[in-house]
């Protein structure tokens, strides 16, 4: 069992993004290493990087080309090795993404897989067997080679699907997940983890975690293909960790996985807190975070309590936080992402309220999301210090505002968001209840209404959390006492006759 995971703070770095150290435009491990001690400062304790490897970088790095070689852009595999080996020096963790459900085109399995000649390869991906049957619930790629099928695809046209098997194949060409092409494909998984956990990675987040066994409605074999990789990395690796991109928590912790990464799409009402016109996070007070509430409880309980369900502040697929919050509306957010179970996750520049870049023309399969993926904004020298490079070089253009936030000017702010998440994660690190594992129920969660309160709790701690972005002061029934505070911020909260009141813009944490 990874047990750093009991404690762990994550930190996202997009590699492209964060910090260049020589000259092309584009961030690089050596660029990494050189700001562990920033991440470290903020107290954050383990790092998720976006895909590393080698890739044409259609999709940014989702489409991998060699899963067994660094990107040039970022370094070499003895770079990488030495980012792992400065990690651990500081007494952190890193999680490397990893692509299992497809491959770039420019794969060498994929240019093997489309020949004609029945080869090694012919099945590792998700063909069907004539050219003009397409693989149902899926896009396909036809007439690319002399092989006569379609290949499907798992996302951009550019991206076949590794063939795992189908759950209940009902076509010819459909393989169960035992036949000998998705045993290869599975096996190949394995060597891929084994090659970097052996090298000094920590463990992976796992992209599309819940998708690669097909017309699998219940997710029951993808669930066992997942089971023999945790069997494999317990008896192998047993320290290594797994976070999945599922959005099931009882489905991929049933699979093996340590925590599941709450998705921002699907039922989950995740957008319903921080991204959407009226978010619960936002001091106009009409948010809702009823229905968030509601489905959090529902997979809570699923989980059995586990409540291993991670929460981002963001990351690389969707839009900033800071352009829906601001000031202390993002202070109090942070106040509920870093006091929830499960390992908080922070995306890059998060953490000083790095702003949404508006209209910029979409980069490596970006789109709309290329705004949120902007390089990090370190001080106030040529390129915000990102890259000594000519602007026209860099990767995604800055945000170009005059008063636009850096690491530098936050960190010599006593009252900016920088420090104020700092002292947050110290509260969380000060206190195991307050970390991964320990139990919550929600006190008062109502819809449409403020404020927010929820109990944490273990066999040796119980603290209250009160939260109320809203602009007016909010109260509600409840008998606990507040005489133990722990940490506050904004308006002094008060109890009276069974009645507790959350000054506007304000929270609160009380042992109970």
């Amino acid at each position: 069992m990874a047990k750093w995971l009991d404690n762990a703070i994550f930190y996202e770095i997009y590699p492209q993004s964060f910090k260049d150290t020589n000259d092309d435009g584009i961030g690089d491990f050596k660029g990494i290493i050189e700001k562990l001690d920033y991440i470290k400062e903020l107290g954050c304790n383990s790092i998720w990087m976006n895909p590393c490897f080698e890739s044409p970088f259609g999709d940014a790095g989702y489409d991998v080309s060699d899963y067994y070689k660094a990107a040039p852009r970022y370094g070499t595999n003895e770079d990488l090795k030495q980012l792992f080996d400065e990690i651990h020096k500081r007494d952190m963790h890193i999680l490397l993404d990893l692509v299992p459900g497809h491959t770039s085109v420019e794969h060498r399995w994929f240019k093997e897989s489309i020949k004609a000649e029945k080869n090694e390869f012919s099945d590792r991906y998700v063909w069907t067997d004539n050219i003009w049957e397409e693989p149902s619930g899926m896009g396909c790629l036809r007439g690319i080679s002399d092989r006569n099928g379609c290949v499907g695809v798992n996302f951009f046209s550019h991206q076949p699907a590794l063939n795992y098997g189908f759950y209940k194949p009902n076509r010819p060409w459909q393989q169960s997940a035992d036949e000998p092409g998705p045993r290869a494909t599975l096996e190949e998984l394995k060597n891929i983890m084994r090659f970097w956990l052996n090298m000094g990675c920590d463990g992976f987040r796992v992209d599309m975690a819940g998708s690669l066994v097909k017309h699998d409605e219940e997710g029951k074999g993808t669930i066992k293909l997942w089971q023999e990789i945790r069997l494999f990395l317990d008896t192998e690796f047993p320290q290594a960790a797994m976070v999945s991109e599922w959005g099931e928590p009882d489905k991929s912790l049933l699979g093996g996985f340590h925590m599941d990464f709450l998705l921002h799409f699907g039922p989950s009402h995740y957008n319903d807190l921080f991204r959407c016109e009226n978010p619960y996070f936002s001091g106009k007070g009409n948010g809702d975070i009823g229905k968030f509430v509601k489905k959090y409880k529902e997979n809570y309980e699923k989980t059995t309590r586990k409540g291993l369900i991670c929460i981002p502040s963001g990351n690389h697929d969707m839009e900033r936080l800071a352009k829906y919050l601001h000031g202390d509306e993002l202070k109090i957010a942070f106040a509920f992402l870093l006091t929830m179970p499960g390992a908080p996750f922070i995306y890059y520049g998060d953490e000083i309220g790095m702003r949404y870049v508006e209209n910029l023309t979409s980069v490596e399969g970006g789109y709309d999301r290329t705004g949120s993926r902007s390089p990090m904004q370190w001080d106030n020298t040529k390129n915000a210090g990102f890259s000594k490079a000519c602007k026209e070089k860099l990767y995604i253009p800055l945000d170009d505002g005059a008063d636009r936030p850096t690491a530098e000017d936050q960190m010599q702010d006593e009252n900016s968001l920088f420090h104020e998440i700092k002292r947050l994660i110290a509260v969380r690190q000060a206190h195991p209840v307050l970390q991964s594992n320990g139990e919550i129920d929600f006190i008062y969660a109502e819809s449409n209404t403020y404020p927010l309160a929820y109990l944490r709790s273990s066999r040796d701690e119980k603290i209250l959390i009160l939260l109320n972005p809203s602009c007016s002061d909010a109260d509600f029934k409840c008998t606990y006492s507040l005489s133990d505070k722990l940490y506050s911020f904004g308006g002094e909260v008060t109890a009276c006759d069974g009645i507790i009141t959350v000054p506007a813009g304000s929270f609160g944490f009380y042992k109970v």
